[in-house]
């Protein structure tokens, strides 16, 4: 008996089948290397003994712009020919405007070169957790894989606190923070890093136990909370709890100004009464009546500074992350030499606006403040505000609380940005397409 002839159409379906699994693995190993390499980074336990934070987190490196070059074009040559409608989604008046005014402020900018460099490697970063999204097949695949980086993370930095606590605890002879020995920081460099990755991670595993992954779910919840406890990260463990709290709310509160008032009243309330007491009298002694430190441990002097600086180039600022660390501080008034060392702010909305002035703090507002949460709106009217949906928000309203005492935006492959970046992402996607279940 002769076997039967295999035509063209049947020899193009056996090999698309066969490419398929090889194709899912690559997704996934991609998926979970890209995690783990912003969650991770390059140099992790830096050793913190010899040299200042700011050196930590300089992010200079060309090797990682240059990974981070190719992997852009990875992403988009693996996501680009079936995801195309979710690409050209992306180009939004939000995000157009946006991305126009930091290549203006690049132009105007106290230090171009340095403003251009920076950007090159903010642009691959943008590509690479816009399309990153785009590799899982449906919203079961995205936190599988999500929960597997999670739970790689977490043994490394339990790993290094057991094996390595001199890399992974705060010792009292680190010459930045000695006062904060014996706090966890894992395989971060600063021990608030670590305390927003582990309060973002509880919020995924709080959505894998939502979708069935109990066990998975519970260990990356329980692992989060007892690093969140040991990293004494006040901020973070409030702002977690804030977040929780809140977004538990939003089904009994269904119009769009509600949430908006419940969710971002406290995002003005915590600049208000932070960054706002170095304006304004009457909010510093508001402040002083209320049980905080009012010097915010030390945030108040930079605060000053910082405006005081953003007083002379109030619509352009300094350029696209070309403040901090730049010739641009100069002629320091006595007392005043420790900002010649200072990596930023405290304050995310503040360093926009020294980097691209009033105009482009009013677009951030507009592009990742207001659209994220229109997003979420337009998924839940759609039907589409399920346990992923949540852990965007939380992600998403972290992290916007976050830099009321934290800089973290457009900050290139920063930890906290990226991550904060992907959720922005997957609201946009959320609100416009629907992922399998």
């Amino acid at each position: 008996m002769s076997d039967l002839p295999i035509t063209a159409e049947g020899r193009a379906l056996v090999a698309g089948i066969a490419r398929r699994p090889v194709l899912d693995i690559v997704r996934g190993a991609l998926f979970i290397g890209i995690l783990l390499l912003v969650w991770i980074s390059l140099r992790p336990f830096p050793d913190l003994s010899g040299f200042y934070l700011s050196d930590v987190t300089a992010g200079g490196d060309a090797f990682l712009y240059g990974l981070f070059g190719v992997l852009m074009v990875v992403m988009l040559a693996l996501t680009i020919g079936d995801n195309m409608p979710a690409l050209k989604s992306l180009l939004t008046p939000a995000f157009l405007l946006f991305a126009g005014w930091i290549c203006v402020t690049v132009v105007l900018s106290f230090d171009p070169a340095t403003s251009l460099r920076r950007l090159s490697l903010s642009v691959f970063v943008v590509v690479v957790a816009a399309t990153i999204l785009l590799l899982p097949k449906s919203q079961g695949e995205l936190l599988r894989w999500a929960g597997i980086a999670a739970l790689v993370l977490l043994a490394t930095c339990y790993l290094g606190v057991l094996l390595a606590p001199h890399l992974s605890i705060h010792q009292a002879g680190d010459p930045q923070e000695p006062a904060l020995a014996g706090h966890w920081r894992g395989a971060f460099g600063h021990k608030n890093v670590a305390a927003a990755m582990m309060a973002m991670l509880l919020f995924l595993g709080i959505a894998l136990t939502r979708v069935g992954g109990w066990l998975a779910g519970i260990a990356v919840s329980g692992l989060a909370a007892v690093f969140l406890f040991c990293t004494a990260g006040k901020s973070s463990m409030a702002l977690c709890l804030a977040v929780l709290l809140l977004t538990s709310l939003m089904p009994l509160v269904r119009s769009f100004w509600g949430r908006a008032l419940l969710l971002l009243t406290p995002l003005v309330l915590l600049n208000l009464l932070g960054v706002g007491t170095v304006m304004s009298d009457t909010l510093d002694a508001v402040a002083s009546r209320l049980p905080l430190d009012t010097s915010f441990t030390g945030r108040a002097d930079i605060w000053e500074f910082a405006f005081d600086s953003l007083r002379r180039r109030l619509w352009t600022g300094y350029g696209f992350e070309s403040f901090w660390g730049s010739s641009a501080i100069q002629n320091l008034q006595e007392g005043k030499e420790w900002a010649a060392l200072a990596s930023h702010s405290h304050n995310g909305y503040l360093d926009i606006a020294l980097g691209t002035g009033l105009p482009g703090l009013a677009l951030l507002i507009a592009a990742i403040v207001i659209k994220p949460l229109r997003d979420f709106q337009a998924a839940d009217q759609g039907g589409n505000a399920g346990p992923l949906a949540m852990l965007f928000l939380r992600i998403w309203l972290f992290g916007l609380y976050l830099s009321s005492m934290e800089s973290f935006f457009l900050d290139r492959a920063d930890t906290i940005w990226v991550t904060f970046l992907i959720s922005v992402f997957g609201l946009h996607y959320l609100a416009r397409f629907r992922m399998r279940s």
